[in-house]
């Protein structure tokens, strides 16, 4: 759900030939009723829910590609010319869709939004959806309706991380293949992979997601230790991760929910990497230094009763020590 529905268009894309399209401007603004805010709303959630998205920021070829010149202006003019900055997006979109092929058109709506104090710019392109209704005489009819659940393409600007320096704040819908790459170009967006960062953030994910609290997961330990060999082995062999594809084979049970986990727009983690090695450690392993002494140990250790930590006491406990650290032991305190 989104704060507060600011403004919203819709435009049409519409193909010409087989590699033109033209644009065709809607009003300059939607009334905000009940019916455009739901539908903004079920849009959001959706994208939301998404588990295949890409994440970046501004390429910095504005003559190439100036969408962030058209937001920075509307930032500039308090949010105010939203028709200006919407047609200009147009324009920009069409541009990028000639030079795609396989590129579609659609329905192009644009939101002005605010959540969570933050102003965002959703766009998505939408297309219609033959359906059925009952007249009033009990007639069976065709109708026309927005096929939400179908939508194929959607973005977000977050403003406010852009405005203030954020590593990321632009996210959009992978799809499949690389006709989704117009859409991505449309934005501007330069999606620079860290991987290393990536395979910190998902570790972040997965332990919060397995957090006992939440009883999703029955068992934490043999969880993570699962996610840890499904990433060991797409780092062994080179394979970038796909977030739908690793939540069905980690987490049958619920796959659906651990995607939607993985793909929160608001984490901004999105999936093709390969998993860092050296950072995946962190995953099945726990480190810990002072200037005193240093220890490192397995999940496993915990979750076999080898190690127990004491939460009231913040202690642990190493059982089954080696015999060679038996006797150094044993030595010393003689």
């Amino acid at each position: 759900m989104v704060d507060s529905v600011v403004q919203v268009a819709v435009h049409d894309l519409r193909r010409k030939g087989p590699a033109d399209f033209e644009t065709i401007l809607g009003k300059d603004q939607l009334d905000v009723s009940e019916t455009v805010v739901r539908v903004v709303n079920d849009l959001h959630t959706l994208y939301a829910n998404r588990a295949s998205k890409a994440h970046g920021r501004f390429s910095e070829n504005v003559n190439d590609y100036p969408a962030q010149t058209f937001i920075a202006d509307f930032h500039k003019g308090i949010y105010r010319d939203f028709a200006t900055l919407t047609q200009k997006l147009m324009t920009t979109l069409t541009t990028q869709a000639r030079r795609k092929a396989g590129a579609t058109g659609g329905h192009v709506l644009f939101a002005h939004i605010e959540r969570d104090d933050h102003v965002y710019l959703m766009v998505a392109i939408i297309n219609d959806k033959l359906g059925a209704a009952l007249t009033n005489d009990l007639d069976i009819a065709d109708v026309k309706h927005l096929d939400l659940d179908g939508f194929r393409f959607a973005g977000r600007v977050n403003i406010t991380a852009w405005l203030n320096d954020a590593d990321r704040y632009i996210g959009f819908l992978k799809g499949k293949g690389d006709v989704a790459e117009y859409f991505k170009e449309f934005l501007g967006c330069d999606t620079t992979v860290q991987d290393k960062e990536d395979t910190k953030t998902l570790i972040r994910v997965l332990e919060g997601f397995a957090d006992p609290a939440k009883g999703v997961v029955k068992d934490k330990q043999a969880f993570l230790q699962k996610a840890y060999d499904i990433c060991e082995r797409h780092v062994r062999d080179g394979v970038p991760l796909d977030f739908e594809a690793f939540s069905n084979e980690l987490f049958p049970e619920k796959p659906d929910e651990l995607a939607k986990a993985l793909g929160d727009p608001d984490i901004a983690l999105g999936d093709g990497f390969v998993p860092n090695r050296r950072a995946l450690r962190a995953m099945v392993k726990f480190t810990a230094k002072t200037p005193l002494w240093s220890m490192e140990f397995d999940r496993r250790a915990l979750a076999e009763g080898k190690i127990v930590y004491d939460p009231d006491k913040k202690t642990v406990t190493f059982t089954e020590l080696p015999d060679q650290l038996v006797q150094e032991l044993e030595r010393d305190r003689e």
